[in-house]
């Protein structure tokens, strides 16, 4: 690749600029990863195969293999794989899924870019057993409770472990005996000096870190042919170095372990494992969105305590989720670049994905009628077992998409608000006679003007029916119709022909914007109606919906057909959200 084809701007629609754009252009301008072979910007994305992704990932995923693409680089895929008590197969699987869907690969020019910390763990070895022979390193024996007792805090410097002049010689012996798998879990533990002063480093990190310990586990990829396991900040440098990462993006939480991230380079550099130029690492805030919790700890105890239905319950902010909820990975891919990168923690509010949702579905989603709570409406002077055909556009802003065509007949479904007994001010819906006056005129949308004649209840005083008579030269389309003017206009689905389909109404999951703030105990604000289910009446032709296919039924909102429970003809549908924030409200 050449020096022009490496250095060249991004397109013309990049996204708008940010700190780690900056970044990367001026080491594309100055050549400062320009290597034989490889192109100048490659980032990682690092996953711990622990548990299932959530919308706070996508946003790093976004960033990660963003720069990637629009910097003529790659993006690996990296799996953090070093804790084999918590981490599967179904993990990983979820986690390759999630990207692709999202819209990322880490394929490039016939290669797959698809890595594993595990991949690594001889050459992790290898580099442990060099730290510790030039004394950079030392077999600890101090049970993990002494460990953390002597470490300090941020007022007050850390002890030295008695085990911390331990010879190389002696520690080298040990390590090998527990890899040997000599030693029970937490017997010994290997951990770093950076300096003779370390214990007292203001940076916690800098505390003589932990970069190995034993853990007699099965693993997911290796079996058993480990029993000590690298700790994530010895192996994500270390990782970062030996696929020759440019830029090693991260969120905030970690900018305290960049000094060892790295020292630890530098001092393998020094040994002769890497070459200049090494990974540098950057940070940037990490998402923190309103009305979520997206701890994995907090998630998994959810699906644990059947609070949700699993990790890909429509209510969840997994990518699994929100997948099956109806988002579109280009609405969260929008998400992502409108709420920009910066250095400075900040909350964005639900109300902005919701947004970048709407404007991505507007122009995608064809129209549907549906019902939701339904209420009869019977046409008196309509003749029985007759029908009369309407239309109406499959969008209204895509004349070329076509037409959609549904009958009307004597009776029908309506939304049960369309009807008021003792109609408020301004009212234009259905409302019966009153005294002297006649009752309301309303248009059936796409179909005739009718006037409201009375209802019908039940022994308990519930409206069961409305009865109206209809206008026949009122049909829309026809040049009757413009001789009626009338306020009100809804929609409606035959009772003969329409689809009775079960509808979900999801809702955000708390009522609270922080539910955990300050580590407060978050159950109490799950919210109550983030998920109450109808049975709807829809019109005829939505029996054809396939699963993930999304539409917005007009006046409700946008509506995915479920991509687990849809079956061919009997589609269940969630609704993505409402046409408008309402939740305020």
């Amino acid at each position: 690749m050449s020096n022009e084809k490496n250095t060249a701007a991004p397109a013309a629609n990049a996204p708008s600029p940010n700190f780690l754009r900056a970044i990367v252009e001026n080491d594309l301008a100055a050549g400062t990863h320009v290597r034989e072979g490889l192109p100048p910007v490659i980032t990682r994305f690092p996953p711990e195969p622990n548990g299932y992704l959530h919308i706070g990932h996508a946003k790093s995923i976004c960033v990660n293999f963003g720069l990637a693409r629009d910097y003529r680089g790659r993006c690996n895929l990296r799996f953090d794989d070093t804790n084999p008590a918590k981490e599967e197969q179904e993990y990983v699987d979820t986690i390759i899924d999630s990207v692709k869907w999202l819209g990322f690969s880490w394929e490039q020019e016939g290669q797959s870019h698809l890595y594993y910390a595990s991949d690594y763990f001889e050459r992790l070895y290898a580099m442990a057993e060099y730290l510790i022979t030039a004394g950079y390193a030392y077999v600890d024996s101090q049970s993990a409770d002494d460990i953390k007792k002597n470490r300090g805090n941020f007022g007050t410097p850390g002890t030295n472990s008695p085990f911390r002049d331990r010879s190389p010689e002696a520690s080298l012996a040990m390590f090998r005996d527990m890899k040997a798998g000599k030693y029970k879990d937490g017997e010994h533990i290997l951990r770093i000096k950076m300096a003779a002063d370390s214990m007292a480093s203001p940076n916690m990190t800098n505390r003589d870190p932990a970069i190995y310990r034993i853990r007699h586990a099965h693993h997911h990829r290796t079996g058993d042919a480990w029993c000590i396991y690298p700790m994530y900040d010895f192996t994500h440098p270390i990782s970062d170095a030996l696929e020759n990462i440019t830029h090693s993006v991260c969120t905030l939480e970690f900018q305290d372990h960049r000094p060892f991230y790295d020292w630890l380079l530098a001092t393998l550099a020094e040994g002769g494992f890497f070459q200049q130029p090494l990974p540098h690492q950057y940070e940037f805030a990490r998402l923190n969105l309103t009305y979520v919790v997206t701890s994995k700890r907090k998630l998994r105890e959810m699906v644990d305590e059947g609070i949700v239905t699993g990790w890909d319950d429509p209510r969840m902010p997994t990518i699994v989720g929100l997948r099956r909820r109806g988002y579109t990975p280009e609405s969260i891919q929008l998400f992502c670049e409108r709420i920009g990168v910066s250095k400075a923690d900040g909350w964005i509010d639900m109300s902005t994905l919701e947004g970048c949702l709407r404007d991505d579905l507007d122009p995608k989603a064809p129209r549907a009628t549906a019902v939701l709570r339904p209420l009869k409406l019977i046409i008196d002077n309509f003749p029985e077992g007759e029908s009369v055909e309407c239309s109406s556009p499959v969008h209204p802003h895509f004349p070329e998409r076509g037409m959609r065509v549904f009958p009307i007949t004597r009776e029908l479904w309506i939304e049960r608000d369309d009807f008021m007994e003792v109609p408020t001010k301004g009212y234009f819906r259905y409302f019966p006679p009153i005294g002297d006056a006649p009752g309301s005129r309303v248009r059936l949308r796409h179909g005739y003007v009718t006037e409201c004649t009375g209802f019908d209840k039940d022994a308990d005083g519930n409206v069961t029916a409305v009865h109206v008579k209809y206008f026949e030269d009122s049909k829309s389309g026809t040049e009757g119709s413009n001789a009626y003017k009338v306020k009100g206009n809804i929609h409606w689905v035959s009772a003969a022909t329409a689809l009775e389909a079960e509808v979900r109404l999801y809702d955000r999951l708390f009522t609270e914007a922080q539910p955990d703030a300050g580590g407060r105990d978050w159950k109490p604000f799950l919210n109550p109606n983030a998920l109450e289910v109808v049975t709807a009446y829809l019109e005829p032709g939505m029996s054809a919906a396939e699963p993930d296919q999304r539409f917005q039924f007009e006046r409700h909102g946008y509506f995915v057909a479920d991509r687990v429970d849809s079956a061919p003809g009997k589609p269940v549908f969630n609704r993505v959200t409402t046409l408008k924030d309402s939740f305020a409200k």
